[in-house]
């Protein structure tokens, strides 16, 4: 297990206990929430893009495409990249303390592009098999087209930091005697059985190794 440095960037200025600097952590976080959300400049705007991302090692990479704005100006600017994993709303006996349990990833840095169409190629077939294991050599082999028209970023894990919360509500001790409901209301998510297209015949075998698991 290694522990990040601190920067001013990522060290928590709130509830710094919450924090958390090793990359077992981060990693384990990253690992089970795929949906993240980059942040980058603009024309010097701020904006934020939604997107896919998967670890490998310590670099975290996302994909899109090669005209899009956030990968244009990704390569160019540094950005910022998290991952959140909601857990559960926190109900105290008071509005003040009502909160909510997460795990969640911020990574800053200034993104790589990949160019070499082979590492790209492999790096495609790394994604897909992280999410879908064994899908990539029954599909339709990818085009060099496909290769060519993809832009896929990456940051090293270097600068980032992980926060946390579990548990119940943190109450003030006069709010234990008020007389209301408090706890936790757990959220979990997770893969429902699959909906085949139209264009699927009946005696194609489903995903099945999906049906079930839970994410995050």
């Amino acid at each position: 297990m290694t522990t990040l440095e601190t920067t001013t960037r990522t060290k928590l200025s709130r509830l710094p206990e919450r924090g958390r600097f090793d990359t077992d952590t981060i990693h384990a976080i990253l690992d089970a929430m795929p949906m993240c959300h980059v942040a980058y400049m603009r024309d010097g705007k701020p904006a934020i893009l939604p997107t896919l991302q998967w670890r490998e090692a310590d670099r975290v990479f996302w994909h899109g495409s090669t005209g899009a704005a956030s990968h244009l100006q990704g390569r160019e600017d540094e950005v910022c990249l998290n991952v959140c994993i909601f857990d559960g709303l926190v109900l105290a006996r008071s509005a003040f303390h009502h909160s909510a349990n997460y795990r969640s990833v911020t990574i800053f840095g200034t993104p790589e592009s990949i160019v070499d169409h082979d590492e790209k190629t492999q790096l495609m077939k790394n994604f897909v098999e992280g999410l879908f294991p064994g899908r990539w050599d029954r599909l339709r082999p990818v085009k060099d087209k496909e290769i060519r028209a993809t832009s896929i970023l990456s940051l090293p894990i270097t600068e980032a930091s992980a926060k946390i919360r579990t548990g119940p509500p943190a109450d003030d001790d006069e709010d234990y005697a008020f007389n209301v409901w408090a706890g936790v209301l757990p959220i979990a998510s997770a893969f429902e059985a699959p909906q085949a297209d139209q264009f699927t015949a009946a005696d194609v075998e489903r995903p099945g190794y999906l049906f079930g698991r839970s994410i995050g």
